[in-house]
């Protein structure tokens, strides 16, 4: 059944859906929480939480990566942020978070002209190692090939390459574009490339050899993509097309696994959940852990969006903190809106479900609700 509509005589379109549109369907079985797993592996890495801390200098500093990581997560450290231009951004960061709103994107857009130091990303790099977790950076696209030998040399684990979307068959007429298959052929680390938000691209970047996808495209509270470009993908769409990319892809590599990584308009662990409901292996969480105490945006939340030199995509929002990072993972809750113990929550939904896993849990029948939350998408 074809879910295009029609716009007007010579255009149609998708119907596709975000997550605040679709509900997971209680199953004739239920499970004690207790007995479900949310561990999750990529390549020889293995998660006690399939939560991944997004690079974005709001949500993650050195000791945010390390403390994420001593919980059971992944955090990534964003290689192009404050902590890699300033040898201190503890300033920065705290006037950053006391602009007015006006003043926001000019003052960002000033402090983020800083020149990237090799020698910082070496340091941040050693740091997040000597902590004994696991070492994740991340780059655009069009830093990669300037920065990513001093990153590899640094002795990263993970090397995340992500944008607003990263596409497998860049083509420029001025610049020679990043060949993402030679590139991550030549490397000796998994690599987990985004976004990407359609069936197609994500198969494209499944054949570079990357380890995981990070999907999205538009989303999470701080990108204003919609606006400025015009472009998004709902996410629940988004994410169930590039699950089947790969299960596709694992036909066509003769049982190659990538993982599917939702990225973006994941604040609160009901959408969390259904991310897991309809495909996805881990999420990439901003919003959500920018709202711990220990968060170094300090209760605002912005992404590279926000402070692009020509053509802002984002803004700073203010999000306020609801807890400890602990709290935020592992509860005790204290309200009622999905804020705390995400982790909690996730196990709980596996369970009222009948699943034991997370990789079960993807088969979960899912509804179309004829309600909105009004929630980010």
């Amino acid at each position: 059944m074809s879910s295009e509509i029609e716009i007007g005589r010579g255009k149609r379109g998708r119907r596709a859906y975000s997550l605040d549109d679709i509900a997971i369907v209680p199953a004739r079985r239920t499970r004690d929480p207790e007995d479900v797993s949310l561990t999750w592996q990529i390549d020889a890495y293995q998660f006690e939480l399939p939560f991944i801390g997004a690079p974005m200098d709001s949500a993650m500093s050195p000791e945010t990566v390390i403390s994420l990581g001593k919980f059971g997560g992944l955090g990534v450290l964003d290689l192009e942020g404050l902590w890699t231009r300033y040898e201190d951004p503890t300033p920065q960061l705290a006037e950053i978070a006391q602009l007015p709103a006006e003043m926001a994107t000019s003052r960002m857009q000033e402090l983020y002209s800083a020149p990237i130091q090799a020698e910082l990303i070496t340091a941040r790099l050693e740091q997040i190692r000597e902590a004994g977790v696991t070492v994740a950076g991340a780059l655009t696209p069009q830093r990669t090939q300037e920065f990513y030998k001093t990153v590899i040399d640094a002795g990263v684990d993970i090397f995340v390459i992500r944008g607003t979307t990263v596409s497998a068959e860049h083509v420029s007429t001025h610049t020679e574009p990043l060949n993402l298959k030679q590139f991550i052929y030549e490397l000796d680390v998994p690599v987990i490339v985004g976004g990407a938000a359609t069936y197609t691209a994500a198969l494209h970047l499944m054949r570079t050899g990357a380890a995981g996808v990070l999907v999205g495209f538009g989303g999470g509270a701080a990108a204003t993509t919609r606006k400025t470009l015009g472009i998004h993908a709902p996410m629940a769409t988004a994410v169930a097309d590039v699950h089947a990319a790969r299960r596709d892809y694992m036909d066509e590599s003769g049982g190659r696994y990538v993982h599917v990584i939702a990225d973006g308009g994941l604040g609160t662990s009901g959408e969390i959940v259904k991310a897991f409901g309809v495909g996805a292996d881990a999420v990439m969480l901003g919003t959500a852990l920018a709202r711990s105490t220990e968060a170094p945006g300090r209760g605002m939340h912005w992404g590279a969006e926000a402070h692009h030199p020509d053509l802002p995509r984002g803004h700073r929002v203010e999000l306020g903190t609801v807890g400890s990072l602990e709290q935020v993972l592992f509860g005790p809750g204290r309200t009622a809106i999905g804020e705390l113990n995400l982790a909690g929550a996730l196990r709980r939904a596996l369970a009222t479900t009948g699943y034991l896993d997370l990789k079960e849990f993807q088969r979960v029948d899912v509804t179309v609700s004829p309600y909105q939350t009004g929630s980010v998408v």
